[in-house]
């Protein structure tokens, strides 16, 4: 990890792709099936699911990892080019270990492998284990620039799609979305024909949009100019009832209104959450209020930034009897820790960010409610978050500035000028990064992204205009610290 800089980042393994050599991949994959053979989940003759995004990269990283799960003993099994999601489903339900090589929306000159247990995530507690584990690479296998001699032929696709159609149709029925015309911005999202596949399987008529050969880092929590211009272009004619899409490795959705307007994450879960009566609901600290706000959880857990924290804690919540546990992140990834009843039917749980279901279901309550996606976000609480990120901004400089400026955030949140555009400072969190509570309600959180050199700017406001202006203001505020490092 120190030689090849590629290390854990907010969910998985993620670095450049020139140092995300085979013999980096390969030993990363053996470290962790020898973490889960330590905990029971595998040994010799185990099958381990295996799938990939589409960035040009994925292959030769699915070879060195198929070539270590091979060299373990193991069995894998090639589930394709398929969503995050997808993979996760099939393999939990056999109770398999399983990896994902995806960068999900970081830019295509990087990637990552994200490992899962053989019923849920990797936890942090597994990735500070698989750390210690002592990897030999296997002699005469890699030659001087790291790459395997002879790499492995992909196997045989096992496909896991229709078991991922059949989950949403089963739930929701083949009549949830009839009348809607739904726009899916396709780009280059593993997830781009599933997605078709399941407005249709649900009733709805999909119209493809948008489809890339080139690999784009669309971000759902940052999302950039061209596609809010696109989802405008798109909707223009009054024609389409939505819009939707996902990240990469279709793990984190993104939905649009009739307007072309894309709902932010945090708000899409909260109301994907409501529509499923939600007990208990995790989120990260940097999630819109209007959660607490709203009222109808009677147990809401804030954490870090990260799906394994939020499947910790979830889980923990379920363990306690507060059911449906659900939790959700800023980027829109939902995940279940308990089953769902509705209507009669039941949604098995799934502990791991879905794309899917929280779309559906903001499109479900706003059809069953008799209004479109803009009105059925009016029924929350007026509470409007955004954010944006300071690019080339390496992560340790990040963190040293943050340090700075909570040994006297008051004195900081001054000389960084929001004091002047805030008012006082209220209050402050430092769960992930710090989050300043001025006492107006404006909300500023800075944080290091956990998977690019990049500084994360969060904001939150009682209006859009006001979280536009706070969000220009944080960004203007930090800027400086790039030509600092």
């Amino acid at each position: 990890m120190k030689q090849s800089g590629v290390a854990f980042g907010t969910s998985g393994a993620r670095g450049l792709v020139t140092a995300m050599t085979d013999a980096v991949c390969f030993a990363y994959t053996v470290g962790y099936l020898k973490h889960l053979s330590r905990l029971g989940e595998f040994a010799p003759g185990i099958s381990v699911a295996v799938a990939g995004d589409l960035r040009p990269s994925t292959p030769r990283i699915l070879r060195a990892c198929i070539a270590a799960i091979t060299h373990m003993g193991g069995r894998p099994v090639f589930c394709g080019f398929v969503p995050t999601p997808a993979l996760c489903l099939y393999a939990f339900g056999h109770g398999i270990p399983s990896l994902m090589v995806t960068g999900s929306h970081i830019p295509a000159d990087r990637n990552g492998i994200k490992f899962n247990r053989a019923h849920g995530e990797f936890l942090k507690s597994d990735e500070a284990a698989m750390r210690e584990e002592e990897v030999t690479l296997p002699d005469g296998w890699f030659d001087g620039g790291g790459m395997i001699v002879t790499p492995p032929v992909l196997p045989p696709v096992t496909d896991v799609i229709p078991g991922f159609v059949a989950r949403y149709r089963d739930f929701f029925g083949p009549d949830a979305l009839s009348g809607l015309n739904l726009g899916i911005y396709q780009h280059s999202a593993v997830g781009r024909d599933v997605l078709v596949r399941i407005v249709e399987a649900l009733g709805g008529h999909a119209v493809p949009l948008g489809r890339m050969e080139d690999f784009i880092p669309v971000d759902t929590e940052a999302v950039r100019p061209e596609d809010a211009a696109l989802a405008r272009e798109w909707a223009a004619d009054g024609g389409l009832d939505a819009i939707l899409t996902t990240d990469g490795d279709s793990d984190r959705p993104l939905l649009a209104d009739r307007a072309g307007d894309w709902l932010r994450g945090d708000v899409l879960g909260i109301l994907a959450a409501r529509f499923l009566g939600a007990a208990a609901v995790t989120t990260p600290v940097s999630s819109n209020t209007a959660l607490e706000l709203s009222g109808f959880a009677k147990d809401v857990r804030r954490t870090r930034i990260g799906s394994p924290f939020v499947v910790a804690a979830m889980t923990e919540a379920a363990q306690a009897g507060n059911v449906p546990s659900v939790g959700y992140e800023a980027n829109g990834g939902f995940l279940l820790a308990s089953d769902v009843k509705r209507a009669g039917r039941t949604l098995a749980a799934l502990p791991t960010r879905d794309s899917v279901l929280p779309m559906i279901c903001a499109l479900v309550a706003a059809r069953s409610e008799g209004m479109d996606l803009a009105d059925l976000v009016r029924t929350l609480p007026p509470r409007f978050t955004l954010s944006d990120r300071l690019v080339e901004m390496p992560t340790e400089q990040s963190r040293a500035q943050i340090a700075r400026l909570a040994e006297n955030p008051i004195q900081g949140a001054a000389a960084l000028g929001l004091t002047q555009a805030c008012g006082p400072l209220a209050a402050v969190d430092e769960t992930d990064g710090l989050r300043m509570t001025f006492e107006d309600g404006d909300v500023v959180h800075l944080r290091p992204s956990g998977n690019a050199p990049e500084l994360r700017v969060y904001v939150e406001a009682s209006t859009p205009e006001r979280a536009q202006t706070l969000l220009a203001t944080g960004i203007r505020a930090v800027s400086p610290w790039r030509e600092q490092a």
